[in-house]
């Protein structure tokens, strides 16, 4: 078996990746420190493997822009650093054509792990890598990225730990909380930089920076006037307000602290808040159906980060049951694949009502992964995963440019063979 290794330390873990063709798809097989769980994100890790598993191509690197107008707004990272962006120009026909990818990376939800977060680039731009790779949906090549290719491809750097959606601050511990704030510069500067005559535009992020795009999926379409095409991609953001399995509810009281520490109430969506608290709003299962611009759903049933973090993490089970499974699928017993096939009837369940509106757009695949849209393997090549034998890239293409309905909804485990599975090693 062909494997490549890589390794590298962010934030006291170390991370070592192989890469193997298995006889149920592809395996992604990462090593961890098990103490360090609660701080693991998949979504910076899958970003990660794939600048690396692309630098052997001469992959795109794009610089760092720092938003040089944003301190006087009050939208700074956590630790009050400017914000920031890394932009590569569209040309030809997509000159017109604008992406912006919101990036993920979790949350903090107290004092704690927002101060933890200062000293990283998901708190502070002075932690922020100079350049970075674009590849999958931001690739600047055809073969890769066939629709999207040329256009204004933006990712907009994620430091407040809210989904870009807090507005206060906590003077004692020095911690600003300006996700909203951040939001709205950013989208002041892409304007001033030519997004205000699009053509045509999209909303994307993966994780975190998915909710994100559901959260302000309205918000954007209303930057543009009615004669820009514009839908939103939300790519591993359906984080469900689900029982974990001891039975209490690990991402409610997660959710509950990020929104209370940061001041969102005033920031969600009020067609939900008029009648839902505040947390609950912040699940996107309360927001999608009444969401009103056409949105398209690209997520795993079996989301790596939700086992881990949300249904089995450490917390909930203080016997040990569920470690084994928690970090491979193959490792599961009956019952417990029986659970997570529970999860994803949940997950069914929570986009019933989006998926009857004409406009929206689904890719469900019944793959042990998180974020697909920003890796190349996952998002357009030889060996991506398929529905129908559609690959994700060509689902997204002909939903955004209404060449077809795409409503894709995978069976369930373990019948997709080309799912690339993330399996977790403890080091």
């Amino acid at each position: 078996m062909a494997t490549m290794k890589v390794s590298v330390l962010w934030i006291g873990i170390l991370i070592g990746l192989v890469f193997g063709n298995w006889a149920d798809g592809f395996e992604e097989i990462l090593s961890f420190n098990e103490t360090a769980m609660s701080s693991l994100d998949s979504a910076h890790m899958e970003a990660f493997a794939a600048s690396k598993a692309a630098s052997a191509s001469n992959v795109l690197m794009v610089g760092l822009t720092l938003i040089q107008g944003a301190g006087a707004k009050g939208a700074v990272c956590t630790d009050g650093t400017l914000p920031g962006y890394h932009w590569h120009q569209g040309y030809g026909s997509g000159a017109n054509s604008w992406l912006i990818h919101l990036e993920g990376g979790a949350w903090c939800n107290n004092v704690r792990t927002c101060v933890y977060r200062k000293k990283s680039g998901r708190g502070s731009s002075a932690y922020m890598e100079k350049e970075i790779a674009f590849t999958g949906i931001l690739s600047n090549k055809a073969e890769y990225n066939p629709d999207f290719y040329n256009w204004n491809r933006i990712k907009l750097r994620y430091c407040d730990g809210a989904s870009f959606s807090g507005d206060s601050e906590n003077q004692a511990a020095q911690l600003q909380f300006r996700g909203q704030r951040i939001w709205l510069a950013a989208m002041e500067e892409f304007m001033s930089k030519g997004m205000r005559s699009a053509k045509q535009a999209l909303l994307s992020g993966c994780s975190a920076g998915g909710l994100a795009s559901i959260l302000h999926c309205d918000e954007f379409r209303g930057l543009f006037s009615g004669n820009t095409k514009v839908k939103c991609l939300s790519d591993a953001g359906m984080f469900l307000d689900v029982a974990d399995v001891s039975g209490g509810h690990t991402i409610r009281k997660v959710f509950g602290g990020v929104v209370g520490l940061q001041g969102l109430k005033n920031t969600l969506p009020s067609f939900c808040t008029n009648h839902l608290d505040p947390t609950s709003c912040f699940f996107p299962q309360n927001l999608v159906a009444k969401i009103q611009t056409p949105l398209f759903i690209l997520n795993t049933a079996y989301d790596s980060w939700q086992i881990q973090s949300s249904l089995a993490p450490t917390s909930a089970d203080p016997s040990g049951y569920w470690h084994d499974c928690r970090l491979n699928h193959t490792a599961c017993s009956p019952a417990q694949i029986q659970f997570l096939q529970g999860f994803r009837n949940e997950m069914l369940n929570a986009i019933n009502r989006f998926s009857l509106s004409k406009q929206n757009g689904l890719f469900i695949n019944s793959c042990f992964a998180h974020c697909q849209s920003e890796r190349q393997d996952t998002w357009f090549a030889d060996n991506s995963p398929v529905i129908g034998n559609k690959a994700i890239a060509r689902a997204v293409g002909d939903w955004y440019f209404d060449r077809t309905s795409v409503k894709a909804i995978d069976c369930p485990y373990p019948c997709d063979k080309s799912c690339h599975h993330l399996v977790f090693r403890q080091a």
